[in-house]
């Protein structure tokens, strides 16, 4: 049944609503389409707006720990006030494009364990908002950013697990008030030295930045990292694999401490992570409120986990 989901802060007869994607994948910078489905209840209503939001699990450092929730990192209005008759079945088309730093969910067609991003739908009626359709989206790396990954496996790296950690990566042009990391297990012939690898990205319309730490045995961890900032075609020409095992095999013979990979573009002397809370994240986390973040929309944390979803995805990559 299509009209699946009754929305619960109108009361009983209320209106239905369901949100069909016209494309179940995308790619970050891609156009998300699509249409939200009405069907009027047992009353007319007067909708106020629809709003779609896209939101993702991320991991909030706080005082005694860590936690974790759904934040809202992008809306867009779907429409504007019409009159819902009554027993009325409605379609509204939409498209738009997503953010370039939109994280990654799927690798060759398997899910990331770890990774939980959707489309929320939000509808408003006489000033009483209903967000209960939540839908679950799977997003395909770049060709730029899938040859970077296919590099670590084609080098025998074991992928681990992938989280959004809020926060700023130290020297980037981030935009969002998250960031993803992507761990992979240290190839065979660099177990020796290297624990474990992470990788994030940091993408733009342009180009995008390749952010690699690694985990060293020498107890340097945090300090062996390797920065790539290059156009969305050179990443494409470049020999990924001969790069990052050419870095590998400098920290075997410098330590880990401090050896950084050379990149392509604005090239920093200085290269780490600043875990920094995301300015509003902590906020939203405490209050369960919305909010603005540093000029994005960060939606209230919500427990609902995409438990219909996962049954039906199958097996975490």
């Amino acid at each position: 049944m299509v009209f699946k989901r009754m929305l619960g802060a109108f009361g009983v007869g209320a209106p239905s609503v369901d949100t069909v994607l016209a494309v179940p994948r995308i790619q970050p910078g891609g156009t998300l389409t699509g249409q939200v489905r009405l069907k009027g209840g047992d009353f007319d209503a007067e909708i106020e707006h629809i709003i779609l939001g896209l939101v993702a699990r991320v991991e909030i450092e706080h005082g005694d720990g860590e936690g974790s929730g759904l934040g809202e990192f992008f809306r867009f209005q779907a429409s504007g006030p019409f009159i819902l008759r009554k027993g009325e079945e409605r379609a509204i088309d939409f498209q738009t494009p997503i953010p370039f730093e939109t994280p990654i969910s799927e690798i060759g067609g398997q899910q990331l364990h770890g990774m939980q991003l959707g489309v929320r739908t939000e509808l408003a009626i006489a000033k009483a908002v209903d967000k209960g359709d939540l839908d679950s989206i799977a997003v395909q790396p770049l060709p730029s950013q899938n040859a970077v990954l296919h590099a670590l496996i084609q080098l025998g790296c074991q992928f681990k697990s992938a989280d959004l950690e809020a926060g700023q990566v130290y020297g980037t042009r981030q935009e969002l008030p998250f960031y993803q990391e992507i761990e992979f297990y240290a190839p065979p012939q660099h177990s020796g030295h290297v624990n474990e690898i992470e990788l994030t990205f940091v993408t733009s319309a342009t180009g995008l930045e390749v952010i690699l730490e690694a985990d060293t045995r020498s107890g340097h961890s945090g300090d062996a990292v390797g920065r790539f900032h290059l156009s969305h075609d050179e990443a494409l020409r470049t020999d990924w694999a001969s790069e990052i095992d050419r870095w590998l095999i400098g920290l075997a013979q410098y330590g880990g401490g401090g050896h950084h990979m050379g990149g392509y573009g604005d090239h920093h002397a200085e290269h780490h992570h600043e875990h920094r809370s995301g300015p509003g994240w902590g906020a939203v986390a405490a209050a369960g409120a919305a909010g603005v973040v540093g000029g994005l929309v960060a939606g209230e944390i919500i427990e609902e986990i995409f438990e219909e979803e996962e049954e039906e995805s199958g097996e975490d990559w």
